[in-house]
């Protein structure tokens, strides 16, 4: 009697990964996800909290006037004929958006590890809805300036409120130059912890590598200044006051290093994501 001989086939599933994938058509389709996201962080932030969201408006209000007494009263630094409180104020909106997005977006893997592990979703619909998350906290504050805006032109200032229009185009520019950074970061942190407690510092010291709390004018040509016109997020903060306030000069060349240094990071953030993404259990 012949052996029959009996072939057994296997199919393996596995998820695609290229480097340079973005992904954006599965982001776009788990889009009600990216919301979930932002507003259940939203929730846990200001949970048990006797003020609650007003926090959004008292501590940007805060910070203003400490910088306010002491880089506008005791250094005694100029803000380009503007009131003190409306320039202080612009310049920490623009920059918590900023470190808001970043800051997050560098604990997208440890922060999120437990989810992770349980059920499959684009894990870029997590940085995704923490811009969402920063963009809501921004217009909270936003709507601050505009108050103290109309407040002002009562009493003889002029703001340029056609240039109010391209702020989304801002946010989106800044919202992805700090995801793109955040996830390189966070990527990064999956082996190496000790980027966490860099992080903290490093956020701090960048706020005043970058024209927040003094205008970019007091600065002379000199090498200190180009170091600030390096920063990617010196075009975007001097572009802001421009468009909101009417005062402050940015260079063309400042400004395409910042969009050359966002596209950069965007790419060089999603190809790392996309492989760490595989194995980031094994190591978190």
């Amino acid at each position: 009697m012949s052996q029959i001989n009996k072939t057994t086939y296997y199919t393996l599933i596995s998820p695609e990964h290229r480097l340079c994938d973005l992904k954006l058509k599965e982001v776009i389709t788990y889009r009600e996800l990216i919301v979930l996201f932002a507003s259940k962080e939203l929730r846990t932030r200001y949970k048990q909290t006797i003020l609650g969201p007003l926090w959004l408006i008292i501590a940007p209000l805060m910070t203003s006037i400490m910088h306010m007494i002491v880089f506008g009263t005791i250094a005694g630094i100029g803000t380009e004929g503007m009131p003190k409180i409306l320039f202080y104020l612009a310049g920490n909106s623009l920059w918590e958006f900023f470190s808001g997005v970043f800051t997050r977006c560098t604990q997208t893997f440890s922060g999120n590890a437990h989810l992770f592990g349980k059920v499959y979703f684009p894990r870029l619909t997590v940085p995704f809805s923490y811009i969402l998350l920063s963009s809501f906290e921004f217009s909270v504050q936003f709507l601050i300036i505009i108050a103290l805006c109309f407040w002002f032109s009562l009493h003889g200032f002029s703001f340029p409120y056609a240039g109010w229009l391209l702020i989304p185009l801002l946010l989106i520019w800044l919202g992805l130059l700090a995801m793109g950074l955040g996830i390189i970061v966070a990527s990064l942190t999956t082996k190496y912890r000790d980027l966490n407690v860099l992080v903290r510092f490093g956020v701090q010291l960048w706020m005043y590598a970058t024209p927040i709390v003094y205008p970019l004018s007091v600065l002379k040509e000199n090498s200190l200044r180009s170091w600030v016109l390096i920063n990617p997020v010196t075009a975007p903060a001097e572009l802001f006051r421009m468009w909101v306030l009417g005062v402050g000069s940015i260079s063309a060349s400042s400004v395409v290093v910042s969009l050359t240094l966002t596209v950069i990071s965007i790419l060089a953030g999603m190809m790392i994501f996309n492989r760490i993404e595989r194995s980031f259990m094994d190591t978190i």
